[in-house]
């Protein structure tokens, strides 16, 4: 049977997502970036933890790591430069953990954070759906800043 994607290629789709937010990170004045909601929405620097707080911690956990309860608090993060530099390591350990998935792997099922049962494929296709998803709301932020967001397709 024939591939439709390759882990490399799933992989690169990735990480090109997380480039362009990335870019929409950086774009955010400072106090907007932890401030900025519209309509009870939070403010990107939360969705940001959770990005956060899902990428690693999901492949780490579907890879035979400790199941660990959703944790998005990052405590430690008070400037949107802490953030840039924990999203950077985050993209650094993502490539490395990367290699370690097989095929099979992919079609393990999995709890994550103890309370979402799926396959690996659908945890990380949701990871990568739910950080598209929200970056888009900090498009939306952005425009209400009169700030001009980068090209969706942008992801070099």
């Amino acid at each position: 049977m024939q591939e439709i994607i390759t882990p490399s290629e799933l992989l690169a789709i990735w990480q090109g997502n997380r480039r362009l937010t990335r870019k929409v990170i950086e774009l955010f004045p400072e106090k907007d970036f932890f401030e900025f909601s519209i309509g009870g929405m939070r403010p990107f620097s939360g969705l940001t933890k959770e990005f956060l707080a899902i990428a690693v911690p999901g492949i780490t956990e579907i890879l035979g790591g400790e199941i660990k309860e959703f944790n998005d608090t990052f405590e430690d993060l008070k400037t949107k430069e802490d953030y840039l530099k924990l999203w950077d390591e985050s993209t650094e350990k993502i490539n490395e953990l990367w290699p370690q998935f097989t095929h099979e792997r992919f079609r393990e099922v999995h709890t994550l954070f103890g309370q979402y049962t799926s396959s690996a494929m659908e945890s990380i296709t949701y990871f990568i759906e739910n950080e598209i998803h929200h970056r888009g709301q900090g498009y939306v932020y952005l425009r209400a800043l009169g700030i001009q967001p980068p090209f969706f397709w942008e992801r070099q």
